[in-house]
């Protein structure tokens, strides 16, 4: 079984999608996606599909689209039952004491390819290997297909895998901005940077990446710009002042500070690392 979450649902088996088109199974499949090889309680199913105001009939109900994604399955196996699935869609789709299962049979997870990735971007980044990172880096942000199960109607635990994943993209994606700092590529970051700060206007990292970029790309008084309307978004919307990494940033951008440059070694300066 493969299984997608970085973007659209996608659940193939033996190559097939078993994905049904029904909001309410594709919940109780996406939910066991998340959680595969791992037991997924009747009680979180409910309240991922159902929230606090299950039916009376809620356990039938319940049962009733397990069977229809057993019913998927099957189609997907093609009416067989290989060796190692002697009862054929019931031993993909598990009934355990409590709840169900989804068995993987050993296949892959885009989402654990991706932290698998991360981790070697990290390893690399530390042994300061920057280009390195930045294509691991990179390989591990090429696996999304969209925002994380962007076709699914996300009840409330959905919607906490949904918003984790999508933080740990962002997170991947502002180290590999930092690693294409670290090898001087701040004119190819400028644009891409000014278009996430949109989309993340509150986000102090990203906005202070930018502001290297456009210091390093000579236009000090851009980058001095965009602290500005960054403090007064914050001020606006959360009432708050930068960080005092970004205040020490605006600072060294108003001296000029040798420490923001690109060092010959390709290493960073203290400030590039508070960012």
């Amino acid at each position: 079984m493969h299984i997608g979450l970085l973007g659209p649902l996608r659940v193939d088996q033996s190559g097939v999608s078993v994905v049904p088109t029904a909001g309410k199974p594709r919940k109780v499949l996406a939910l066991l996606a998340c959680r595969a090889d791992r037991l997924v309680s009747v009680e979180a199913l409910i309240e991922e599909v159902w929230g606090e105001h299950p039916p009376r009939s809620v356990q039938t109900t319940l049962q009733t689209y397990v069977l229809q994604l057993r019913g998927c399955i099957a189609t997907a196996l093609g009416g067989q039952s290989p060796a190692d699935l002697p009862f054929g869609s019931k031993s993909v789709l598990v009934t355990e004491p409590g709840g169900y299962l989804l068995d993987t049979q050993g296949g892959s997870l885009d989402c654990v390819e991706f932290e698998l990735l991360g981790r070697r971007g990290h390893r690399a980044m530390d042994n300061g290997d920057f280009a390195g990172a930045s294509v691991t880096f990179r390989q591990a942000l090429d696996l999304w297909r969209g925002p994380a199960l962007v076709d699914v109607q996300c009840g409330s635990l959905l919607e906490a895998e949904a918003r984790a994943l999508e933080e740990s993209r962002l997170s991947i994606l502002g180290r590999r901005i930092e690693a294409d700092l670290r090898l001087g590529r701040h004119h190819e970051l400028v644009g891409e940077l000014a278009g996430l700060c949109v989309q993340h206007p509150l986000h102090e990292g990203l906005q202070g990446q930018l502001m290297l970029a456009l210091y390093r790309a000579g236009r000090r008084s851009t980058a001095l710009e965009t602290y500005q309307r960054l403090r007064t978004v914050l001020s606006r919307e959360l009432g708050l002042d930068p960080s005092p990494e970004l205040r020490e940033l605006q600072s060294a951008l108003l001296d000029a500070d040798p420490g923001l440059d690109l060092a010959r070694t390709g290493a960073p300066g203290r400030l590039l690392r508070a960012i």
